[in-house]
């Protein structure tokens, strides 16, 4: 039985013409870049500070399917979800569309660790992470 999810973030983020290969459609890393600005946008809300020396997320794996080609121009959403928060970390699920179409073009999933970027080791979520996510 699936897990239920939590929509934390949408980003929109405009396709720009570079961002097309020689097949005319978005590549598929700028996916992973779509995802990462969605991830830190949703960061920046829960007012967490990336920063050298301190505690912060990582992510420890990322995934995505393609399901439909995304071309310019266009502005993709991404929306970023949530399952319930372990000890240290969160498993994130995105749905990107492109504005102005419920098809779902493209899912990922990222799975994010709290680390002392200082140990290297995990961490509790902070409490008014786990408090915003649970």
């Amino acid at each position: 039985m699936e897990q239920q999810r939590k929509l934390v973030n949408v980003t929109r983020i405009p396709i720009r013409w570079g961002d097309m290969d020689a097949y005319g459609h978005v590549n598929n890393t700028v996916y992973f870049r779509f995802m990462e600005q969605a991830r830190v946008e949703w960061v920046e809300a829960l007012q967490v500070p990336v920063r050298p020396g301190g505690a912060g997320p990582v992510i420890i794996n990322a995934s995505c399917t393609f399901l439909i080609p995304m071309n310019y121009p266009g502005t993709v959403e991404v929306r970023t979800y949530t399952d319930a928060p372990g000890r240290s970390s969160v498993q994130t699920h995105v749905e990107m569309r492109i504005e102005g179409d419920d098809k779902i073009y493209a899912q990922g999933a990222a799975k994010v660790v709290w680390m002392d970027t200082q140990t290297g080791k995990s961490v509790p979520l902070p409490d008014h992470v786990r408090k915003a996510i649970a």
